[in-house]
């Protein structure tokens, strides 16, 4: 249970990165809009003649002050959109569209439920005897406040729907409107009734989350401090998106009026006091204690540690490691991705990664209590330091206050990291032992790993040879179920867990590999997305196969040598489990071999056997599922309800006919039974205009220890068995 509960929350909190990724584009625009076109700042600098009112430049600034707030003021359907599209397996634009139609009618519907019981008049007065703050405009339509919340609950729903019903089959009668049709149709219907439950529901969820907001901000620095320590601890397992969301964007974080709107979560309050920074003494530091306290240890702090590692590190290793240590920590202090610094000593020495969590939670709770009130976009480096705290001015952000505290942490991290890698002889960058190469995700670094990837995981020159490592890694194509990514990590969901291998994914550049149930976290850094483009333009080629690395096939190739080898030296198999395919059309059966086509003789595309049809209707040969009609009419594949992956491709050379002679009654992802008619054929044509009307009936999908045996030659009928799949130990 425990396993599940992390692949959901691994999965939810990947999908929360597509949203928040536009919020620093948002934020520059507002952060550079706001900036300068405050009256105060452009006399300051003395630039009324370049951005004073009526030129150009102040018109342009104005636009992009106003595009940034158009972001944030519509972030309840960003989450509900990005969401959908993040949890949706396939067809994710599909995805979207039901998202942004569930979402305008789930609050239509709350919309109406406020005008049925008189809270708002037709034309949109709120009554005067509702609760301030309770009832908003969303996107036009006034609703429920709910914040970012209703975007979650429409994304997580649609996205629930969506993965349920993108393949239904309906009847056909209906049939237009199946498959991916059928989401946005089954989305509005849903979430009308959502929209009527929530309105009932949402005012309770509603003051539990104000008391939940109240019980924190009551909770002064001490709360402050607990969301720090709680936050950077949740770094390894990926789940700090799920944990701080709340905090910024909803009233967990706090609510207040700003420019007359009431404003709810951290960042939201930041940036819509930003943008009303003209009428803005200082900014709220209770907003921004979720926040603040990054800038004194991604700037300061950790590149403190990274000194003492520095300085830690071998004589003969200390220029490769400067090297490798300094472009980290260029990262962290210029953009806060603090990732290939921390997981640099994570998974070597954990216990300086505790000592990075406790200063990182005193850090947030000490900007806290010094009143520092800059706001962020993403992460704390010096680029949202200079646009939300130095533009801004230390008059409203206190952002002078960062540096002697930032002093004081860099010299706290260099003594505390000095003195813990010298006692405990951590293996940190540089330190490794003689025969261990300094390693630290550099572009040659990466390099060098492919090249090991190539000898190590069996590359057999493929012109991606990291996608094909990190795949063989993961147990092979057939074992991954679910390809993502956050701002640093390659989320994975296998489908057994048993056959990732770690070393071979240590080739691929990871800096390191965590692992929870099916969850599979691989971390590379910012050029993570990258990576995981090029993983899926591998996969949709890669051969849908388990990978068993060499080690092990020899290993077990052995065992079963010794356990199947007789007196006589014979190499022996024994049946476990028999598996027996019907044929699917009425004809002259006979052995694979026997076809007179290169390819399905040598038994390139499958094992099976092959009928020759005398009865122009071809059938289900057992109960299953429709996986896909070839254009051209002339194959299908098919899979049993027993998991055979199957082919049935009537004729040879029968893709040049376009369809002729060939009428289909299926559609992909439509479930039959045994004996269903699946096609009709014209076998007069097809005799006159293909090479041969013999037809393959195939397994596609068969494991190493399958063996096909055919069970019936001459005449057959559809419906009799055919052959029989063996399942050998």
């Amino acid at each position: 249970m425990k396993d599940k509960i992390f692949g959901v929350l691994q999965r939810v909190g990947r999908s929360f990165m597509l949203p928040i990724a536009i919020l620093p584009v948002a934020g520059l625009l507002l952060g550079f809009g706001s900036s300068f076109t405050n009256a105060t700042t452009i006399q300051t600098y003395g630039l009324e003649k370049i951005l004073g009112d009526g030129t150009i430049l102040n018109s342009l600034l104005i636009i992009m002050n106003k595009v940034g707030s158009a972001v944030f003021d519509n972030l309840p359907l960003i989450f509900a959109v990005g969401v959908a599209i993040g949890m949706a397996k396939k067809e994710k634009e599909v995805a979207a569209l039901s998202a942004l139609i569930a979402f305008f009618v789930m609050n239509v519907a709350i919309n109406a439920m406020l005008v049925i019981t008189g809270e708002i008049t037709a034309d949109g007065t709120i009554a005067s005897n509702v609760l301030e703050g309770t009832i908003t405009s969303v996107c036009g339509i006034q609703s429920l406040q709910m914040g970012v919340f209703g975007g979650i609950i429409v994304g997580l729903g649609v996205a629930a729907l969506h993965n349920r019903f993108h393949k239904i089959v309906l009847p056909n009668a209906l049939s237009f409107f199946g498959g991916s049709r059928f989401v946005p149709i089954i989305s509005t219907l849903v979430y009308m009734f959502v929209g009527i439950g929530m309105y009932f529901a949402w005012p309770v969820v509603q003051n539990g989350i104000y008391a939940l907001g109240g019980l924190v901000t009551g909770s002064g620095y001490l709360g402050t401090l607990i969301f720090g320590i709680i936050k950077r601890a949740l770094i390894p397992f990926g789940l700090h998106h799920v944990f701080y969301m709340p905090f910024w964007q909803t009233a967990v974080g706090g609510t207040m009026e700003v420019a007359g709107q009431m404003v709810q979560g951290g960042q939201n309050i930041f940036f819509a006091q930003l943008a009303d920074s003209a009428n803005i003494a200082h900014f709220s530091a209770d907003a921004t204690r979720y926040f603040s306290g990054e800038f004194i240890f991604m700037i300061f702090g950790l590149p403190g540690a990274a000194l003492a590692m520095y300085r830690c590190a071998k004589p003969e290793k200390k220029k490769q490691a400067g090297g490798l240590l300094l472009s980290a920590t260029l990262a962290c202090m210029m953009t806060g991705i603090t990732e290939p610094l921390e997981f640099s000593f994570l998974f070597v020495a954990p216990a300086l990664f505790a000592v990075q969590v406790v200063l990182a939670g005193s850090a947030y709770m000490i900007a806290h209590i010094l009143n520092v009130a800059v706001g962020l976009t993403f992460s704390g480096g010096f680029l949202d330091l200079f646009l939300f705290g130095i533009l801004q001015g230390n008059a409203k952000t206190s952002w002078l206050r960062i540096i002697p505290v930032g002093i004081i942490y860099f010299f706290l991290y260099y003594f505390i990291f000095s003195f813990l890698i010298k006692k405990f002889n951590f293996k940190t960058p540089g330190r490794e032992d003689d025969d261990t190469e300094t390693k630290l995700y550099t572009k040659a670094d990466v390099n060098a790993r492919k090249e090991a990837g190539k000898e190590t995981a069996g590359n057999t020159g493929t012109a991606d040879p990291v996608s094909e490592a990190i795949t063989q890694g993961l147990g092979g194509k057939k074992n991954i179920s679910d390809v993502d990514c956050c701002a640093t990590r390659l989320r994975i969901t296998v489908h057994d867990a048993a056959r990732v291998n770690d070393e071979i994914i240590k080739t691929t550049g990871s800096r390191g590999i965590v692992k929870k149930g099916q969850g599979v976290q691989i971390i590379y850094g910012p050029q993570v997305t990258v990576i995981k483009s090029k993983l899926e333009d591998y996969l949709e080629t890669a051969p849908d196969e388990y990978y068993e690395s060499a080690a092990v096939s020899e290993e077990n190739s052995a065992e079963e040598n010794t356990d199947t080898v007789n007196e006589n030296n014979e190499t022996q198999e024994k049946v476990v489990n028999t598996i027996v395919v019907s044929s699917p059309i009425t004809g002259m059966a006979g052995d694979i071999t026997t076809c007179p086509d290169e390819g399905f003789a040598g038994k390139m595309m499958g094992d099976g056997a092959v009928v020759t049809p005398e009865d122009a209707v071809i059938c289900a040969p057992e109960d299953g599922e429709v996986l896909f009609v070839f254009e051209t009419k002339h194959a299908l594949g098919f899979q049993t309800e027993s998991g055979l992956g199957m082919l049935l491709h009537i004729g040879i050379d029968t893709v040049s006919l376009n369809g002729e002679g060939f009428e289909v009654f299926v559609e992909n992802g439509q479930k039959v039974k045994k004996g269903d008619p699946l096609m009709k054929i014209d076998i007069p044509f097809l005799t006159s205009h293909a090479p041969s009307l013999c037809s393959p009936v195939l397994c596609t999908e068969l494991e190493e220890n399958q063996r096909v045996r055919l069970l019936a030659t001459g005449e057959v009928k559809a419906g009799d068995p055919l052959f029989a799949v063996d399942t050998v130990e």
